[in-house]
């Protein structure tokens, strides 16, 4: 008996406990978390602003974000998925010698977890690249398409994101529906193991709350997708953008433009405020090549470089230039002289 438990793997001699936190943390808060997540999406039916406005709200945490994504979902996310392959690999298929609803939502259950789980971790590295490393997000996560999110540009960046083709719509749609049944036959599922409804009554009940969940999250689900899927990304980008803009004008937001799109390059790479926000706080990041970035222009053809404009020829009676005092020459180049042209000297 003794050597029985010994020999026993760690799941064994821990079922009962690990079973019930799987399934608790299927609810709370991984299964919480979805219904946020997938609401806070369907809101950009309402518009970019609307969505923006949501998204803003979630990254004023600031800081503590990261540490809130780790507790609260992402290491609970990684047990319950981890926990549930272990589950699977254990349970066998029968739905060929019995072929009830019951036997088939269990089996469905456990196919629907697997796509769910393989799906969440390609949607997150898709949209976020798993990792805030920017060398990370350079060399790794960007180039293999990943990283496409950009908070201070929501809708526009996911929208640009599930538009790159018809086949990452068709795995946004597989994937988010496998996790709405999963999560809305978890709950039947649930109170089982935890003994909430164990009569027939109690259980037929029970389907009609899970049903009911389900289809809501479906419509939520599907009103997301479609969503992203039809929003003009060029004009949620220029709302978007004058809502940053907004903000950091009114110190609502800290500038960040690794938390934006910008058109040539990479942001993570490039690793810089823009021009116009960085001589507000005082900062001087030097100029880049990117117009986009550093908020300059190169001249025109109708305009003169400042660099090539010439300087006024000095009059014939004029003391050599070393020996007068600097001037500051005028020009387009110079506004600080003002255009003043130097007073000739006394005779």
């Amino acid at each position: 008996m003794t050597a029985d438990k010994t020999d026993a793997s760690f799941f064994a001699r821990h079922e009962f406990l690990i079973l019930r936190l799987h399934s608790l943390t299927g609810l709370i808060p991984v299964g919480a978390y979805m219904v946020v997540h997938l609401l806070t999406n369907a809101s950009v039916m309402a518009g970019a602003a609307a969505f923006q406005n949501s998204v803003f709200q979630i990254h004023s945490l600031g800081p503590l974000l990261p540490l809130v994504e780790w507790v609260f979902i992402f290491l609970p996310l990684l047990f319950h998925g981890i926990v549930g392959l272990v589950i699977i690999r254990r349970g066998v298929i029968n739905t060929s010698q019995y072929t009830f609803a019951s036997n088939v939502r269990y089996t469905l259950q456990r196919a629907t977890g697997m796509i769910a789980f393989v799906f969440i971790m390609w949607h997150v590295f898709h949209m976020h690249g798993w990792l805030h490393s920017d060398s990370w997000l350079a060399n790794i996560a960007g180039p293999l398409g990943g990283a496409k999110f950009r908070p201070y540009n929501a809708a526009s960046s996911a929208g640009a994101a599930m538009q790159q083709s018809p086949l990452i719509l068709a795995i946004y749609a597989v994937g988010v529906l496998s996790s709405v049944f999963h999560l809305a036959n978890g709950l039947w599922t649930m109170g089982i193991t935890w003994g909430l409804w164990t009569t027939p009554q109690a259980q037929a009940r029970a389907n009609w709350i899970a049903v009911a969940v389900g289809l809501f999250l479906t419509i939520v689900s599907v009103s997301a997708i479609t969503g992203f899927a039809t929003i003009n990304v060029p004009e949620a980008r220029k709302i978007e953008d004058e809502a940053y803009e907004a903000r950091v004008s009114s110190h609502m937001i800290e500038p960040d433009e690794h938390k934006r799109t910008h058109d040539q390059g990479d942001v993570h790479a490039a690793g810089s405020h823009t021009h116009e926000h960085a001589e507000e706080h005082g900062h001087d990041h030097g100029n880049t090549h990117d117009p986009v970035i550093s908020g300059t222009q190169a001249p025109t053809a109708s305009e003169p470089s400042p660099s090539t404009t010439p300087a006024p020829s000095q009059p014939d009676d004029a003391t050599p230039v070393s020996d007068q005092p600097d001037v500051p020459a005028a020009g387009p180049g110079n506004e600080e002289a003002g255009g003043a042209e130097p007073e000739p000297p006394t005779p």
